[in-house]
C-alpha cells in the first residue's frame, strides 16, 4: 500500500506579527471526528486557500476540507513581507531581472493578482489589506542605483513602466535620508498578508469549505480508489489530495534532496506615538524592496493595517531541519536594529515589539513543484520566495489539475523541469549559508 508519513511537523519561531497586530481570532476549529470529502487540502496559506477557492469555482457542490497544522495566518502566510509582485523578481539575480520568459511570468503573476482582487471583492475583505499602491526598489549606493537603472532598462524592453525617484523623493516617501534613489513600479499589491488570509478563510467558510486548524497531517495512505489522510485526532477519507505546504513537501519524503529550506527573519516596531511619527515624517504607507536582492526590505503601515509601524526584514539562513531557533532570531534582530537605526537615526533605538522567522522553499533552478505526484495527489509547493503570487498560482493550478482542467497556469508549471538535486549535507548548508552571508555583506548599506 502506498503510504506517506510526515518526518516532521511545522515549527514556528517567534510570533507571526502580521497576525498578532490584528487582534484575536475566533477559537480554532480542529478536526475532531473522522470525515470524508471529495478534496482534502493540506495547508491553509496562500496556495491552500487559493486552491480551495478555485475548487469551489470549478465544482460548486464538492466537499472540501482544508487541514492547517497551526492557526490560519500564523505560518508563512503571516510572516512574509506582504508584496504580491507582478514583475520578474528573481532572488538569485543581481537586479531581479529574470532569465526566462518574463512576459509569461508577468502575465501569470497578474492572473494571481486578479484572482486575489476578485476574492477581496467577493468575500468583502478589507481593501486596506490589499493595497494596489506599487512598490519601490530602494538604492543606498551608486552600485545599487546602477542596479535600478539596469532593471529599469530591462522593464522598458518588456514594455513595462517604471519611475526613477531621486533622494529627495525617497525622503519625502520614507522620512529617511538613507536612500540615494528608488525605482517605483506600479503593479505590485502591498498586502497586510494576515488580514488578507483571514478574510479569504472567512469567505471560504461562508462558502461551505471546512477549514480545520490545529490539525497537522501526520500521513496519508492509499485506501481503495481514494486516500486516507491522518491527523493526531481524526482522519479524512478523500478522493483527491492537494499538498499546499510548500517546503514541508519534503517532510513526506517527496522531492527529497531537491528543496532548499530557507528562513528569512524580520522585526516590527511598537506602534509609533504622535511624537515619533512627527520625527519620522514621510508617508503613512510604503514598501521598499532592496535593489540588491540580498539587502533589506522595509515596510511602513498605518492604523488601518494594524498600527503605525515599520517592518525590517533581512538575514537569510538555510535550515534543512526547518527548525530555526530563538538564538537565530536574536542574531538577525541585532542586524535589523542596526539597519533600522541607519535608515531612521531620528528613531534610533526604537523598540521592536515583534521578532520572528519565516519559512521559504527554494529550488536551485527556480522551479516550483506543481502537478500530480501520485494518483490523485497534487502538489502546489516550492514557491521560491514568492509565496503570495506564486502560491496563489500553484494553488489555482493544482486545483485545476485535480478537477481535470487545464489552463495557461497548468501548462506553464507542468512544463517546468524537475528541481535540481542539491549537494549532499553538510556541504549544501555550509556552502549556501556562507554564500548568503557573503551576499548580505556585499549588499552593504542596501
Amino acid at each position: 500500500m502506498t503510504r506517506y508519513t510526515a518526518k516532521r511537523l511545522p515549527i514556528q519561531t517567534g510570533p507571526a506579527a502580521w497576525n498578532a497586530i490584528l487582534g484575536p481570532q475566533d477559537p480554532p476549529v480542529p478536526l475532531t471526528h473522522d470525515a470524508s470529502a471529495d478534496f482534502v487540502i493540506v495547508g491553509g496559506g496562500f496556495a491552500g486557500l487559493s486552491a480551495a477557492r478555485r475548487l469551489r469555482q470549478l465544482q460548486p457542490d464538492a466537499s472540501i476540507i482544508v487541514l492547517e497544522a497551526g492557526r490560519i495566518a500564523e505560518g508563512a502566510a503571516g510572516r512574509n513581507s506582504g508584496f504580491m509582485i507582478d514583475l520578474p523578481h528573481d532572488l538569485a539575480s543581481e537586479n531581479y531581472a529574470g532569465t526566462g520568459d518574463d512576459k509569461t511570468l508577468i502575465r501569470l503573476n497578474r492572473k494571481a493578482i486578479a484572482f486575489a482582487r476578485e476574492a477581496v471583492e467577493e468575500y468583502g475583505i478589507d481593501p486596506n489589506f490589499f493595497d494596489e499602491s506599487g512598490k519601490v526598489n530602494g538604492a543606498a549606493s551608486a552600485a545599487a542605483h546602477a542596479h535600478n537603472l539596469s532593471y529599469a532598462q530591462h522593464l522598458a524592453a518588456l514594455g513595462e513602466p517604471s519611475e526613477v525617484l531621486d533622494a529627495q523623493a525617497m525622503q519625502e516617501l520614507t522620512g529617511s535620508t538613507h536612500y540615494v534613489s528608488g525605482l517605483f513600479t506600479p503593479g505590485t499589491v502591498v498586502l497586510q498578508p494576515a488580514g488578507y488570509i483571514r478574510g479569504l478563510c472567512a469567505g471560504l467558510r461562508r462558502n461551505r469549505v471546512q477549514i480545520c486548524e490545529h490539525s497537522p497531517v501526520t500521513g496519508f495512505a492509499r485506501a481503495g480508489e481514494g486516500w486516507a489522510v491522518s491527523t493526531p485526532t481524526a482522519s479524512v477519507s478523500a478522493g483527491k489530495i492537494i499538498l499546499a505546504h510548500n517546503g514541508h513537501l519534503e517532510s513526506f519524503g517527496i522531492k527529497k534532496g531537491r528543496l532548499m529550506q530557507v528562513f528569512l527573519f524580520a522585526s516590527m516596531t511598537i506602534d509609533l506615538d504622535p511624537e515619533s511619527l512627527a520625527r519620522l515624517g514621510g508617508q503613512s504607507r510604503w514598501g521598499i524592496t532592496p535593489s540588491d536582492p540580498m539587502g533589506t526590505t522595509m515596510r511602513r503601515i498605518d492604523t488601518a493595517q494594524g498600527g503605525n509601524r515599520i517592518i525590517t526584514r533581512t538575514c537569510a539562513m538555510l535550515k534543512p531541519g526547518m527548525n530555526p531557533t530563538m538564538h537565530d532570531v536574536a542574531r538577525a534582530a541585532r542586524v535589523q536594529q542596526r539597519k533600522f537605526d541607519q535608515r531612521f537615526p531620528q528613531l534610533a533605538g526604537l523598540k521592536m515589539e515583534y521578532k520572528w522567522a519565516g519559512h521559504l522553499c527554494l529550488t536551485l533552478n527556480g522551479v516550483s513543484v506543481m502537478g500530480e505526484i501520485d494518483n490523485g495527489v497534487f502538489s502546489a509547493c516550492a514557491q521560491n520566495g514568492l509565496g503570495t503570487a506564486r502560491g496563489t498560482l500553484t494553488g489555482i493550478g493544482a486545483a485545476e489539475l485535480a478537477c481535470g482542467e487545464t489552463s495557461d497556469i497548468t501548462h506553464h508549471f507542468s512544463a517546468e523541469p524537475e528541481p535540481k538535486k542539491l549537494p549532499p549535507q553538510p556541504f549544501a548548508s555550509l556552502g549556501a549559508n556562507a554564500y548568503m552571508r557573503w551576499r548580505e555583506w556585499r549588499a552593504g548599506a542596501e
